[in-house]
């Protein structure tokens, strides 16, 4: 996977407190605009505990990359705003890793990436196949052991795996990286001719894989197709006997296409939601003026991107292709009801509107569509323009958002595109995919500004004021 610049070998795929008394001690009651205090704060409030962190990476289809050292801050931040990939691949664990020093690898890292909507690949590298030319790396790395045992279960190599388990679950502990998530253990191309090699390299996986699920995190493995991933899909075939197979594959096929299947296993195993293809070896990416050598990777995981479902005022229709301007009836023209109840219905959300969702342009529903406009900086009138629709589809919270990234915010963006009406409709999914991406594509080129395919802070400022 990741390696040191040293490495040149190219034979194949490399990787290297809660708020507890607070309202009791001071209750303020807001009058006239005043606010009055009522009883006296103790000297000291005691801070709120910090929510758990999520699993990670959970379910998740789109672009993520992986490198030795794990990224500064300041990076991943710019990484962010600027680049396609959502999902980062960190090396937590093993002796065999080609950075073992990671400084920059924290729990406050871990907690500040997850809450920005990256999701982590945890990484160990520990003892590598026994016929693996490149290993041991540092001399007092091990390698798994081949002997095959009385028994032939290559007993030696499931302690290993095992004993590799709980280092890397005490690691991802540290980090803060929960249970719920999946551990990823890298097991670099081997000779898979090889018997005692290949089969006690089997072993140790399957000795890594029942005891990081003991401990309630799912199992992972990176390999190369042409080596472990073929042994790890021929075992699950024949359902070989004492070999367990990982919950997840990463499949180290470096072909340069972007998506999770490769000609060395079948379509069906590790299906729905059990991939990630790394098709792109190392080199340089720069994004926002951040250069990183990277491997590139497309995941599909989980239940993949996928948005909860939405209710507006008990069932409102809020989604259109196409929205158009609305009016007060003029000469027999009326204003059509369903867009005229998605506003009352967008307004009332807002606070604005207060009146019945009935589906006509009225008098009421102008005082609220004034005072809209008037919050939003836009011209005042008593018509509801294309500009309007992008303001009000687009108000809330503003995350950056990419290929990969779901819910409700998603769900905004892609109605303030369709207000907007740079381009084709887009469906209102709450998942941003392929066509969300060149529609943002698409709107980002109109108004002038870099075309990333990623709705960022320029991009919402954008969409707010209603610009086309």
């Amino acid at each position: 996977m990741r390696r040191p610049s040293f490495r040149t070998s190219p034979a194949r795929p490399r990787r290297g407190r809660r708020l507890a008394g607070a309202l009791a001690a001071v209750l303020a009651l807001s009058v006239a605009g005043t606010t009055t205090v009522l009883a006296t704060a103790p000297p000291a409030v005691a801070a709120a505990e910090p929510a758990p962190n999520p699993p990670t990476p959970g379910n998740i289809t789109g672009y993520g990359f992986d490198q030795c050292l794990t990224p500064t801050q300041q990076a991943m931040n710019t990484w962010l705003r600027t680049s396609p990939f959502l999902a980062v691949g960190v090396y937590i664990s093993g002796a065999s890793r080609a950075c073992r020093d990671q400084p920059n690898l924290t729990p406050a890292w871990v907690r500040t990436q997850l809450a920005k909507g990256w999701r982590l690949l945890p990484i160990t590298l520990g003892p590598q196949a026994s016929c693996q030319p490149r290993f041991p790396r540092y001399g007092n790395d091990p390698t798994i052991n081949p002997a095959p045992g009385k028994h032939g279960r290559y007993g030696k190599a499931r302690t290993m795996g095992r004993a590799e388990a709980n280092s890397a679950v005490a690691a991802a502990k540290r980090l803060g990286i929960v249970p719920g998530s999946t551990l990823f253990y890298d097991l670099e191309g081997y000779d898979n001719t090889n018997t005692h090699c290949r089969e006690s390299a089997l072993a140790f996986l399957t000795g890594w894989t029942n005891r990081v699920r003991a401990q309630g995190y799912l199992s992972g493995v990176y390999s190369s197709a042409s080596s472990g991933i073929v042994a790890l899909d021929k075992a699950r075939r024949t359902k070989q006997a004492g070999i367990v197979v990982p919950d997840q594959l990463w499949i180290a096929r470096w072909d340069g296409v972007a998506n999770t299947s490769t000609t060395y296993i079948g379509e069906d195993g590790w299906r729905p939601g059990g991939r990630v293809k790394q098709y792109r070896g190392g080199h340089d990416e720069t994004w926002g003026g951040v250069r990183i050598n990277i491997d590139s990777n497309y995941l599909d995981l989980g239940l993949g991107s996928v948005a909860p479902r939405e209710s507006h005022c008990g069932g409102v229709r809020v989604d259109f292709e196409r929205y158009q301007a609305l009016q007060a009836p003029v000469a027999g023209r009326v204003a059509p009801p369903a867009q005229v109840t998605a506003l009352q219905c967008l307004l009332t959300e807002q606070g604005i509107y207060t009146g019945r969702l009935h589906g006509k342009y009225n008098a009421r529903l102008i005082k609220a569509v004034n005072k809209w406009q008037r919050e939003a900086g836009q011209p005042v009138s008593p018509s509801w323009t294309h500009k309007n629709w992008m303001s009000l589809t687009a108000a809330g919270p503003r995350a950056v958002l990419k290929h990969g990234s779901a819910g409700t915010a998603v769900r905004r963006v892609q109605r303030a595109l369709n207000a907007a009406r740079p381009g084709a409709a887009i469906s209102v999914t709450g998942t941003f995919e392929a066509t969300t991406t060149a529609a943002v594509k698409g709107y980002q080129k109109k108004v002038g500004l870099p075309q990333s395919g990623v709705v960022e802070g320029r991009t919402w400022r954008h969409l707010a004021k209603g610009v086309r």
